[in-house]
């Protein structure tokens, strides 16, 4: 079996539930609070191996207790943990969350230890980096921590998909490291300048990303499916249809999966198809990692 590194960012979610998200100023009561382990390298490391991946993941936590809970929790996943790293003067991550009736939510994130992952750091990750079948990474650690492993791995002939979340900038040099990157709408807009609405501005985004460097684009777009382009071709692959609970997570639920089926050699659109499988699952859910699935949940599973 082929391994998969993650390298990303590890919070604990502090989750409000509620009829909808207030305005600034304004309390609402009645809502349902609810503890979660999160961080969008979490969650793509936990739906990773959920759904049947060999996964290490590495991260940086703080000397408290989040850390050792998130170390404990990682284990009980089956995630290898050598590489979780500990920050002595930052605490752990932690993000506060709002979500509505209708599933949306809004996010705030204190990024603590995270922020401190540095290249340094990745020196003892080296030859697992070097040696993975496939390296899976964010934007909630440094830029130049990402750019550094994906240097590493693609001289290496490592395939390296970058989900590029939250949205920022990016060097050209990174993208000329990437097999693959997954942005939403707005990420693809803010990294392409093309606004992407449908099928054909989303064709468009994608060939303004390929210029840069990166081989393959997936456009995620929600209720609308997700766009994949490859080799000069493009198409949607639709979204399973549900109805959403809770939003949170998904595109980590989608990019875990995502990295598991193209570590099985699946072609691109039959690994975005059951990336999307296991999104939908996730929005029926409340909670980050809790709402991974399993790979037996997943109809029709590939």
């Amino acid at each position: 079996m082929k391994r998969i590194v993650v390298i990303g960012s590890t919070n604990t979610d502090m989750v409000v539930k509620a009829a909808r998200i207030p305005a600034p100023g304004e309390t609402i009561l009645g809502g349902r609070f609810l503890m979660n382990p999160g961080g969008k390298g979490a969650n793509q490391a936990v739906a990773a191996a959920r759904l049947g991946g060999d996964v290490t993941f590495v991260a940086k936590v703080g000397d408290d207790l989040f850390g050792r809970e998130a170390r404990t929790l990682f284990a009980k996943e089956g995630i290898h943990t050598e590489h979780v790293f500990t920050a002595m003067n930052e605490p752990s991550g932690v993000a506060l969350i709002m979500v509505d009736a209708k599933g949306e939510n809004c996010i705030a994130v204190a990024s603590g230890a995270n922020g401190s992952l540095s290249p340094a750091d990745l020196e003892a990750a080296r030859g697992e980096i070097e040696r993975a079948g496939l390296i899976l990474m964010q934007l909630e650690t440094p830029v130049e921590t990402v750019q550094c492993a994906a240097q590493w791995a693609a001289a290496k002939g490592v395939p390296v998909v970058l989900n590029p979340a939250p949205a920022c900038a990016l060097p050209v040099g990174l993208f000329q490291c990437l097999s693959l990157i997954t942005p939403n709408e707005s990420e693809a807009e803010l990294l392409s300048g093309v606004k992407v609405t449908d099928e054909a501005s989303a064709a468009v985004a994608a060939k303004a990303l390929c210029s840069k460097g990166v081989k393959r684009v997936v456009i995620t777009m929600g209720s609308k499916g997700a766009f994949v382009f490859a080799d000069g071709i493009g198409k949607m692959v639709p979204a399973v249809k549900v109805k959403a609970v809770d939003t949170t997570a998904a595109g980590d639920v989608f990019n875990g999966a995502l990295a598991v089926a193209l570590t099985e050699d699946r072609p691109l659109a039959v690994a975005v198809n059951f990336a999307a499988k296991a999104a939908a699952i996730s929005v029926t859910r409340l909670g980050a990692q809790a709402s991974a699935p399993y790979r037996r949940e997943i109809a029709n599973g590939v």
